[in-house]
């Protein structure tokens, strides 16, 4: 008795789905060394940024005490995309008993396929940090010289003039992050924590991190980035970032959870199943999540001299 379409669906399917977890599995997840990483349970995620109080004054002998108000600044909003692609074994591939070469070749290709759009997705939130068409809940890009301040002004998480990576941009950036203020002012403690570079940016990162001396110079000053251990997570290579010059510090912000965010909706999804009027048999891949940011102070950036 020949095997129906069907039954061979069932039969495959779960060959496909484990040779599809291992494909997808197999590459490092490189968003992940840059997002923090949260469930969602609905169609959009939004959080208030919360403006705290003002320095506490003085209370004079016998005076009454001051009062202050906290207050809700901007909202970030993450909506999520649904992601999905299939392929299909036709029914003269089903005949000529090539399903399981082909099946197990198009099963990697979509793993592949949904693990880089991914990819993109998430550092496309990096790419798209300086430009003006991308803002976030402030109004501004991701990466700005006049996020608005609750408090009045503004603060930047970039440098007025740019610069290449190289060791003096890089302690002027940390210098910069350790002054970061709230919303009313406040010094507040934040501290970096890698640095994410392109692929093209990966030896000079190496050397300016890992060198015991300052790198370039013929003097024995020591590496003061590396012996105060201010960068305690060294640096990740995101090879989906797009501009060869930029580099970009993460913060402590974003390590707790309130800065570079990824929320995941729906995980990994897989389903196959036959197609009565092609006589196909068809597989698909499917999840949903979205990239964003709700912090600014979660990121520090730079796009190169």
């Amino acid at each position: 008795m020949a095997i129906s379409r069907a039954q061979l669906a069932k039969e495959l399917e779960p060959g496909l789905n484990s040779l599809f977890g291992m494909e997808y599995d197999q590459y490092n997840q490189e968003y992940s060394e840059i997002f923090s990483i949260e469930d969602s349970q609905k169609a959009f995620e939004e959080e208030v940024l919360i403006i705290g109080f003002g320095s506490a004054p003085t209370k004079t002998e016998g005076g009454g005490v001051d009062f202050d108000n906290a207050t809700e600044s901007y909202t970030a909003r993450y909506t999520h995309d649904t992601i999905a692609l299939a392929f299909a074994l036709t029914e003269e591939a089903v005949e000529d008993n090539l399903y399981d070469s082909l099946g197990k070749r198009y099963t990697k290709a979509l793993a592949r396929s949904m693990g880089n759009t991914k990819e993109v997705k998430g550092a496309n939130v990096l790419n798209n940090a300086f430009s003006s068409s991308y803002t976030g809940g402030d109004g501004v890009s991701l990466i700005n010289t006049a996020h608005p301040l609750a408090g009045g002004g503004t603060a930047a998480n970039r440098a007025t003039t740019m610069a290449d990576l190289n060791e003096t941009s890089l302690e002027d950036a940390l210098i910069d992050i350790s002054t970061f203020t709230d919303d009313r002012g406040l010094t507040i403690s934040v501290q970096s924590s890698k640095l994410v570079v392109p692929p093209q940016l990966t030896f000079i990162a190496d050397r300016i991190l890992n060198s015991p001396l300052r790198s370039g110079t013929a003097d024995n000053d020591i590496n003061a980035i590396k012996n105060t251990g201010v960068l305690s997570g060294g640096y990740t290579v995101n090879h989906y970032l797009n501009d060869p010059d930029a580099f970009f510090l993460l913060t402590s912000v974003t390590d707790q959870g309130e800065g570079l965010k990824m929320f995941q909706r729906t995980s990994m999804e897989t389903n196959m199943e036959p197609d009565f009027s092609t006589g196909n048999i068809r597989y698909k891949a499917r999840e949903r999540y979205s990239f964003g940011w709700s912090n600014w102070r979660g990121i520090y950036g730079s796009q190169g001299a």
